[in-house]
């Protein structure tokens, strides 16, 4: 796939274990980040990042994801065990894996953030919350 991913999440353990599924879904890990600084220094020659909410620097996650996403065209994937605090960060996001997360739901959201244009509203992954693109929420409410 060729697809470089970072992960920002500062325990170690469920980092590593992230650090497994990404490469066992036959991705390459950029780097490891455990705190605002660290994940931007990081960004360079990545394509998506899986990024948790609160980190060594307090909840840091909703700005780094809005940070990559614009900054460096990243596409973004929260994973959190408090999705109600990514916010309007959710603009810059494809969506978000709430934890306690399964292997497969990564793997997942990881192969559908790496094609040219995925298609959010169709997936269908356990664990996996799309977030719609900005501006369709009318749209979605007139199919309702």
């Amino acid at each position: 796939m060729g697809k470089k991913v970072l992960i920002v999440e500062d325990e170690i353990f469920v980092a590593l274990e992230i650090e497994q599924i990404v490469e066992d879904a036959g991705f390459t890990v950029g780097a490891i980040a455990a705190d605002r600084a660290a994940a931007l220094e990081s960004a360079d020659n990545c394509d998506i990042a899986l990024v948790d909410l609160n980190l060594r620097d307090g909840p840091t996650g909703p700005q780094i994801g809005m940070e990559l996403a614009s900054r460096h065209g990243i596409r973004v994937i929260y994973v959190t065990a408090n999705p109600a605090q990514i916010g309007d960060a959710s603009v810059a996001a494809l969506g978000v894996i709430t934890k306690p997360f399964r292997a497969q739901s990564i793997s997942a959201a990881l192969k559908l953030a790496a094609t040219e244009k995925p298609d959010l509203l169709a997936a269908e992954i356990a664990g996996f919350t799309p977030f719609p693109p900005p501006g369709s929420w009318n749209a979605m409410e007139s199919r309702g």
